[in-house]
Parts: C-alpha cells; structure tokens; sequence
C-alpha cells in the first residue's frame, strides 16, 4: 500500500463513511468516481481490497479485558516505535480495545509498504474504528486526534 492508496481511503472516509448521505452509492459507481477523481485503477483496486479484509476481520476473544502486547519482530521492523507507542496510548486511553488494538495491528501489517508511517497509522485506526459497532466516542476522539494535528499544521 502506499500514499496513494491512503489518498482513496481518505476520499471515502472524506466524501461517504463520514457523511450523513443516506444512500451510498454502489461499489462500481464508487470505482467510476474514483477514476474520474485521478486515481489509477490499482490503486483504487488494492483500497477496495483493503476494505473488504478490514469488514471480514473477526473478533479476537481474550480472557481478560486488561492484557499485555509484545510486538513481533515482523511487527516491530514495520511500525516504528512511534506508532507502537501511539497503539498502546490509544488502548490506555480506552479508545482502543484489546480487539480493535489486534485489528489495528492486523490492518496496518496487511499494508504491502515495508513501514507504515504515523499518519497512516492513525488514518487506519480511525477506519477500523468506524468499521466497529456502537464507538461513536471512540471515533470523535480519534477524529479530534487527526484533525487537531491537521489544524495545528496549518497555523
């Protein structure tokens, strides 16, 4: 995966997953848009793919609410020490669970890019978050964590 495949993620998060539209276009009317918009038909092709494997993840069963994470080596060489850290505040500051915490890691490894940058990191937790039921806080709260670093930028 690479920026550009995040730009179509971003265009459907931006256009459809966060508006209040009440029909949602198809996936092939939403494919037309997209080449229409400028992106490439791989590209366009890999998000969909991407999207899809996010909608079949299954939800992992842990014994205990509380749990500890040690990352792989696979896992470590592809996030940084940055988005590691960012996972985990985010699971202490329960906008994560230990579920969405797993999905998360999963998505982000599903990426075929050896790294995975911070701001890809947080764009993909704010996908999965919406992709769970019934986290509209958490959702808000990862909304204000990229748009308020995408503000303090600007100014």
């Amino acid at each position: 995966m690479n920026e550009d495949i995040f730009d179509v993620l971003i265009y459907l998060f931006e256009n459809y997953i966060n508006s209040e539209i009440e029909t949602q276009p198809d996936s092939d009317e939403l494919k037309t848009e997209l080449k229409e918009a400028g992106f490439n038909h791989n590209c366009i092709s890999k998000a969909f793919d991407w999207l899809d494997s996010l909608a079949l993840q299954e939800e992992t069963n842990f014994k205990s609410p509380k749990n500890f994470r040690i990352f792989s080596g696979a896992e470590a060489d592809k996030l940084s020490l940055a988005c590691r850290d960012f996972i985990l505040l985010l699971e202490r500051l329960d906008i994560f669970t230990a579920n969405t915490r797993e999905i998360v890691i999963g998505r982000a490894m599903a990426i075929t890019s050896t790294k995975v940058a911070i701001e890809e990191l947080k764009w993909i937790s704010l996908i999965v978050l919406l992709s769970q039921p019934d986290d509209e806080i958490a959702i808000a709260q990862m909304e204000n964590i990229i748009y308020q670093e995408a503000s303090a930028l600007l100014h």
